[in-house]
Order: C-alpha cells, then sequence, then structure tokens
C-alpha cells in the first residue's frame, strides 16, 4: 500500500528568500498561494515576461520583479526555488543547480523535480491545518481545504488564545501539562464532529 512519507513543516517564509522563476499562470497560482499563506514573505521572481495578473498581485507583497531569463546566479542567496517555466530544459536545469547547491527546489507539476509540495492550506487566525496527497491530486486538496474551511469554527483562534492563556497557569512539568491540557481539550474533537 502506497503512502504519503512527506514531512509537514511550517515555514517562516519571513525569514527566507524565495525564488520564483517564470511570470505566467503556474507563476501567479504559486505567489497567490505563497502570499495568501504568509503575506510578509520575500519573494524574487525572475522572467522574461510577466502577466498583468501577476504584476498586481506580486505588487501586493514584498516582491521584486526581475525581467530576465532565468540563469544559475539568480540562485545566489535564495533557500527556496519554484520554477515555473513552460520549457521543461530551463525547469530541469533549476531543478540541478538547487540539488547541487542544497536549495529545496520545486519543479511545478513535475513531482520528481520536487523537494516539496505547495498542498491546500486552511487558515484561521492562529490555527493552520495543511493538506497533501503526495503531488497525485491538487484538485483533491483544494476539495479537501474547502471541506475544513467549513468544518473548523470561526471561533477556533479565540480557543487557541484562551488554552494558550490556561496553559501558563498549569503547575508541573512538562508531562503534567501536556496531561492536563490532554484532559481539558478531550472534547474538542467531539464537538467538531
Amino acid at each position: 500500500m502506497e503512502r504519503n512519507n512527506l514531512y509537514p513543516v511550517f515555514l517562516k517564509v519571513k525569514n527566507l528568500e524565495v525564488l520564483i522563476i517564470g511570470g505566467g499562470f503556474v507563476a501567479e497560482e504559486k505567489l497567490t498561494f505563497l502570499l495568501k499563506s504568509s503575506p510578509d514573505a520575500n519573494v524574487t521572481m525572475v522572467s522574461p515576461m510577466f502577466r498583468e495578473g501577476t504584476i498586481k498581485i506580486a505588487d501586493t507583497g514584498n516582491v521584486t520583479r526581475i525581467i530576465d531569463t532565468y540563469n544559475d546566479s539568480y540562485l545566489e542567496g535564495k533557500h527556496m526555488v519554484v520554477a515555473t517555466t513552460d520549457l521543461p530544459e530551463v525547469n530541469v536545469q533549476v531543478y540541478n543547480a538547487c540539488r547541487a547547491q542544497s536549495k529545496l527546489v520545486n519543479v511545478a507539476d513535475n513531482p520528481p523535480y520536487c523537494d516539496f509540495y505547495m498542498g491546500g492550506i486552511v487558515t484561521k487566525g492562529n490555527v493552520k491545518v495543511a493538506i497533501s496527497t503526495n503531488g497525485k491530486s491538487p484538485t483533491t486538496a483544494k476539495r479537501l481545504r474547502q471541506f475544513f474551511e467549513d468544518v473548523i469554527p470561526e471561533n477556533i483562534d479565540d480557543l487557541v488564545k484562551n488554552l494558550n492563556e490556561y496553559r501558563k497557569t498549569i503547575k508541573g512539568d512538562f508531562e503534567q501539562k501536556v496531561e492536563t491540557l490532554n484532559e481539558f481539550t478531550k472534547g474538542l474533537v467531539e464537538k467538531i464532529k
């Protein structure tokens, strides 16, 4: 049986430098996804052209647009790279250069050339749920995202903030605190059902 072996992490993208190579529909989609989740992300985009929609979205964030064709020098100082060109040879070049420099890379719509996937994300205040289909079906991730947006209560952030305050008042060692919080939040799962 096949299973998803990806390790989920939540990156503080404002502390990283992100490079998106391309300026078309796919680049726009990736940029939209990134800025929706992390509006304070630092992004550089390199492309010989940018769609109007891409420019409009880029102007809403900390995004530098460079009108040029890709070359490996654009990887300097970058931590995470997303290649979205419609030129397979450029995307493979990006992938190989990133692997050689130990940079995280995602070649859009090409799972073998991805260190990470940009899955579906639901955000409600401090609560964020990420959904992955292991690169198999972005449409399924999108539908699951819509489902969780409806199921997770709007006031979940209030609960998180209140539990954070309560956690500060609990006495005992780490294990006792975890046990107390587990007991206290046990009913949450039943309420969501």
